[in-house]
């Protein structure tokens, strides 16, 4: 059974910086396109970031352009969201998400077939 692990999350400060880490456990599995969801209190999962099998392309939602960026190291199995500038409406649990089938970065949660537990990330004013 593929697992996601996720690690990097926490408290931090309006402006701050965090960095999300995660990395899949079974040596046998090749993730294709991976990505970060999140979700807020309240409110439906979101499209944060996605990374294209070689990285060679990327994909971000407006409200975290110019200020996230997502790397991965295949070697390793593992994406990485770099979170810059952070406000409170960062807010959120996230998700690392990847596919077998999908190679290119899409935002659309039906192309991931593995989730991640989630973590939390708070962002304070």
């Amino acid at each position: 059974q593929v697992q996601l692990v996720e690690s990097g999350g926490g408290v931090v400060q309006a402006g701050g910086s965090l960095r999300l880490s995660c990395a899949a456990s079974e040596r046998s599995f090749t993730p294709l396109a991976m990505a970060w969801f999140r979700q807020a209190p309240g409110k439906e999962i979101e499209s944060v970031a996605a990374i294209s099998w070689m990285g060679s392309n990327t994909y971000f939602a407006d409200s975290v352009k110019g200020r996230f960026t997502i790397s991965r190291d295949n070697d390793k199995k593992m994406v990485v969201l770099q979170m810059n500038s952070a406000n409170p409406e960062d807010t959120a649990i996230y998700y690392c998400a990847t596919s077998q089938t999908t190679s290119n970065a899409s935002g659309s949660s039906r192309a991931y077939g593995y989730w991640g537990q989630g973590i939390q990330v708070t962002v304070s004013s």
